[in-house]
């Protein structure tokens, strides 16, 4: 582990500062009362870490430098929030929370342990935010309180079974992120119709009219394909979904002794003594409807209220892919000289650097590494692919 010197110190200092103005501005942007004191009670907690570099920095005799401003990726998702709400911008924060307790847990301090449970505390809350979306009424006040029983013990703001589940399958980055599938729809679009593009620019000796015709039947082929593929994959994933929950709800109906039993053993799986499992088990089968889901949620691993659903994933596909192919076609509705053909290089080539940034929100790497990433790779694909048109186009002349 790292000592921490005053360079680690000022780093870990930069980094709180950033979470209070994250945390300040969504507390800010959230009109649900109790997410918005879930967010003061989180920047509460950075503050306090904040004020244990500050003093650290003064121990080790380092002047404290004032406040500046946050880092793009605090800006950026701030933005989003206002544009879209705090439920959009969930994925990212967690996985800004996942990156702080790494950098915690590689330090050697005193300090360090306490702050890296706290950060392991506020994904708990973020967890519990996320739950109350799929737990109904029923669970909002538990979830409000637990915020501000930041720092106890967690059984009994963990009691219900959709949060028990969602705890589990929680993952940094979220598996079902909106802005995460928008954002790799952009970027498939753009780089394989930039390609597409390049490749008969340069078969064509840069005929405008031939790109324009390739560039608009690509954008079309492959926003279809991809729109067309969602919808199959999505659609049979949440049919078999269906037919695994229907199963269990017979086994259920048939033996549901058993099925208490296997319940039990599950929660004797997790660390519950083999009374302590029997009687959640036992409390569970109660109400037929929560046992069969949290059976499905913990056998299964499923989330029987976010089953997906094979049209909207259609539409997103279709539409994000569309957008990003249109980029590289763009110039060529304006004019078909060499003009547009360096007009779509150099749109297409910010347009990569974009989405690279874009996807420095979800990874946490830093801006210019991720764009200049992006910016790589396309070009390569571009290169590529508008030599061998260059070979095929003398080819055939």
């Amino acid at each position: 582990m790292s000592p921490i010197d005053v360079q680690q110190s000022l780093a870990n200092l930069r980094l709180e500062r950033d979470a209070i103005v994250l945390y300040d501005g969504l507390s800010t942007i959230e009109k649900d009362p109790r997410r918005a004191s879930a967010f003061r009670t989180i920047a509460a907690n950075e503050r306090r870490h904040a004020e244990v570099w500050a003093t650290k920095l003064r121990e080790l005799g380092a002047p404290l430098p004032p406040p500046s401003g946050p880092t793009f990726r605090i800006r950026a998702i701030l933005a989003l929030a206002r544009l879209l709400g705090t439920h959009a911008v969930r994925d990212m924060v967690q996985a800004l929370e996942g990156d702080e307790e790494d950098l915690y847990t590689a330090q050697s301090s005193p300090e360090v342990a306490s702050i890296a449970a706290d950060e392991r505390e506020h994904a708990e809350i973020w967890k519990r935010l996320s739950a109350r979306e799929v737990a109904g009424d029923g669970a909002r006040s538990e979830i409000g309180a637990a915020a501000e029983r930041h720092g106890r013990d967690h059984a009994q703001v963990r009691r219900r079974a959709s949060q028990i589940a969602s705890s589990e399958r929680w993952h940094r980055a979220g598996r079902s992120g909106t802005l995460r599938a928008v954002i790799f729809g952009v970027s498939d679009g753009l780089v394989s119709n930039l390609a597409l593009v390049m490749g008969v620019a340069g078969a064509s000796r840069g005929e405008g009219t031939f790109i324009l015709l390739a560039g608009v039947a690509g954008l079309l082929a492959g926003a279809f394909s991809m729109a067309a593929g969602e919808y199959i994959s999505m659609q049979s994933q949440r049919e078999l979904f269906e037919r695994q929950i229907a199963l269990e709800r017979a086994e259920l109906e048939a033996m549901p002794a058993e099925e208490q039993a296997e319940l039990a053993t599950v929660y004797r799986a997790k660390g519950f003594t083999e009374s302590e499992a029997a009687i959640i088990a036992e409390r569970m089968f109660r109400d037929p409807e929560l046992a069969l889901d949290t059976l499905v949620r913990e056998e299964l691993g499923l989330d029987p209220d976010q089953l997906g659903s094979a049209l909207g994933a259609a539409g997103g596909s279709f539409v994000a892919f569309a957008i990003g192919a249109a980029i590289p076609v763009l110039p060529y509705l304006f004019g078909t000289g060499s003009g547009s053909f360096i007009a779509a290089i150099a749109l297409s080539l910010s347009a990569l650097f974009a989405v690279g940034a874009g996807v420095s929100l979800l990874t946490g790497r830093s801006l210019l590494f991720s764009g200049a990433r992006q910016v790589v790779i396309g070009a390569a694909a571009a290169i590529i692919t508008y030599l061998v048109g260059l070979a095929i186009g003398v080819s055939v002349s």
